[in-house]
């Protein structure tokens, strides 16, 4: 660790001279959807991995150092951030980041991360690990729920690295974050389907969204930019066209949401989902997918959707 902060926990559960790699969840990303402890990991690790957009929400509150006080590592010396010797990141085996500094003097080193680059990054991330760094690998959502989680493990376990401490920091899923927006839909049981086809075949999905309609399950769809027109069809199949839908965008974003017009949401259903292709943004774009039980319930403010668990009303609690 650098500066004079708390090292973040788990740390020191790892031998003498090793880091712990932390895969940490900061849910939709502004600082006010985080959880302590992901602020406190990111706060006081020696390098942050993080897109280019979180690294924007994370210096909001000076998470991480603002860009004002950031400079390129390979111009300050090399000795902010680095091996266990600190000697710069190009001589242990890894590319030099940015370092910035906190007002109470700790460093951090911030190295951008990019979807095609991820191998690369969990490797370096190892290497850092071993020279004595604490690695906080920035995940948005949850790490376990479509996120970066299995693939530190499986690099872990291709690469042989059984030295690694790692752990993972949990944060709020846009199933959970698009669910509080609309108001209680997910009360009894629920799943969360992905759309993204890039590591399995549609048919695979497919089966997966009528095996969740036929169950009677309230149903989540990530990645909605990706074929959500024929999702719908299918669940259509075997839930009927009056089940209330709730098309989310930049769950608790507020105004800083990139899909469409910053945080939204619109109730409809699933007969008329496809009609509202033009709030389908992009990744940010959820689609909560009600049953027979989920009703909308209004008041003099706005329009929910609610599902009581197990049919129950007020008498059964």
């Amino acid at each position: 660790m650098t500066g004079t902060g708390s090292a973040p926990g788990g740390a020191d559960d790892a031998p003498d001279g090793m880091g712990t790699l932390y895969v940490v969840g900061i849910g939709p990303g502004l600082p006010h959807a985080m959880t302590q402890r992901a602020r406190d990991v990111i706060r006081h690790a020696d390098c942050v991995i993080a897109s280019n957009l979180y690294q924007e929400f994370l210096r909001q509150d000076g998470t991480i150092p603002p860009e004002s006080r950031t400079e390129d590592a390979a111009t300050d010396g090399g000795a902010a951030v680095g091996s266990a010797d600190g000697g710069a990141g190009d001589d242990a085996g890894w590319a030099s980041g940015n370092v910035g500094t906190h007002p109470d003097g700790e460093t951090v080193e911030v190295v951008r991360s990019s979807m095609g680059q991820q191998i690369e990054l969990a490797r370096e991330a190892f290497e850092r690990v071993r020279a004595g760094q604490d690695v906080a690998h920035v995940s948005g959502g949850d790490p376990n729920v479509y996120g970066k989680s299995d693939l530190v493990y499986l690099m872990a376990d291709e690469d042989d690295a059984d030295d690694i401490p790692i752990e993972i920091v949990p944060g709020v899923t846009a199933a959970l974050g698009g669910a509080a927006m609309v108001g209680a839909p997910l009360s009894n049981d629920f799943c969360t389907v992905s759309l993204s086809d890039k590591w399995r075949g549609w048919e695979e999905i497919a089966e997966k969204l009528r095996a969740a309609a036929v169950s009677g399950f309230t149903i989540v769809l990530y990645n909605c930019w990706r074929d959500y027109e024929r999702a719908i069809e299918v669940l259509r199949e075997h839930r009927t066209d009056d089940a209330p839908v709730a098309i989310v965008n930049d769950a608790d974003r507020g105004e800083a949401g990139r899909n469409l017009d910053d945080e939204t949401y619109t109730l409809t259903t699933l007969g008329a989902a496809t009609d509202h292709d033009d709030e389908v943004g992009g990744m940010g774009t959820s689609l909560i997918v009600g049953t027979h039980e989920t009703e909308v319930w209004e008041n003099d403010y706005d329009r929910f959707l609610v599902t009581p668990r197990g049919g129950r009303d007020v008498d059964d609690f």
